[in-house]
């Protein structure tokens, strides 16, 4: 009977290797790999021979499209592991599950590590309740309607993964946008250096930025959002549309960005259109004005 395994793997320390994981991995058939040097150095580590193939973010349509039926016909058992943590996560492997449960296969998870849950452990919130938005956006436009949609969800404890190039940054947008927000940063989870740093955002910030080896090693952030007052943003978003669209395009925008904009935040398109219009036509009316003035 073909089955897919899902299978996690450690994000840093070898030593979380589970003995399910390490069976699951000597018994199958093949290996669909994120990375397959990646994946080869740690199978070697453990004496495991079993062969891979590739299934990384690139390829992983093509992948679902024939492995699936292949393990029917042939009647094989596959695992998928990513370079490091639980596949799915943020991480290659949905696709491929997808299609494999479409076509009758056996998918079976074989738990392990995997960053969010760790960063939540240690962060020291309250995660009763919490959701996951893996990377942000990096527009820093794209970056603040995203924040504060996030905010405005409800939910109180957001995780998002960042690099280490751009975590001062995010932190930075992070302390603009949403005041109040407390914030735990985790690095190097479960490896030698593993760090976690916590407190305001601005505490957070200013910690980062004194940190000379901050941009070294992937963070996990828990935001902490149950604190954040969004009174200034929420007065701003209760403005007319037509002055919301005038705010965009003092920021920057062109009216087709300023409505899109507004989309981004809920507003209905067919509201979004007629107020775009009512603009556009109040521009056209002005320079008409100004050129028969002259």
């Amino acid at each position: 009977m073909p089955r897919l395994y899902v299978v996690a793997t450690p994000i840093g320390n070898l030593s979380d290797m589970s003995p399910r994981a390490l069976e699951t991995l000597r018994s199958a058939d093949l290996i669909a790999a994120e990375d397959t040097r990646v994946t080869r150095a740690l199978l070697n580590h453990f004496g495991i021979d079993t062969p891979c193939i590739s299934n990384h973010q690139h390829n992983e349509e093509h992948r679902a499209a024939s492995l699936p039926q292949r393990m029917i016909d042939e009647d094989l058992t596959v695992a998928v592991v990513t370079d490091a943590g639980t596949p799915c996560i943020s991480d290659p492997g949905s696709v491929l599950v997808r299609e494999a449960a479409a076509l009758g296969v056996e998918v079976l998870a074989v738990p392990g590590p995997t960053a969010m849950a760790s960063a939540l452990s240690v962060s020291g919130f309250d995660t009763r309740e919490f959701a996951f938005y893996g990377f942000l956006p990096r527009q820093k436009k794209d970056l603040k309607e995203k924040l504060l949609a996030m905010a405005r969800s409800g939910v109180p404890v957001g995780v998002v993964h960042e690099s280490p190039h751009r975590v001062i940054e995010l932190v930075r947008v992070i302390e603009e946008t949403l005041p109040g927000c407390c914030i735990s940063a985790s690095c190097d989870l479960t490896k030698l250096y593993e760090k976690t740093i916590r407190g305001t955002a601005g505490e957070v910030l200013a910690m980062l930025e004194a940190n000379e080896k901050a941009e070294k090693g992937e963070y996990c952030l828990v935001l902490d959002m149950s604190g954040v007052t969004l009174e200034a943003q929420e007065a701003a978003s209760a403005a007319s549309l037509e002055a919301q669209i005038f705010e965009a395009l003092m920021d920057g925008c062109d009216l087709r960005e300023a409505g899109e904009r507004l989309l981004e935040r809920g507003v209905k398109r067919n509201d979004v259109y007629r107020a775009r219009t009512a603009v556009q036509r109040f521009l056209e009316d002005m320079i008409e004005e100004d050129e028969d003035d002259e």
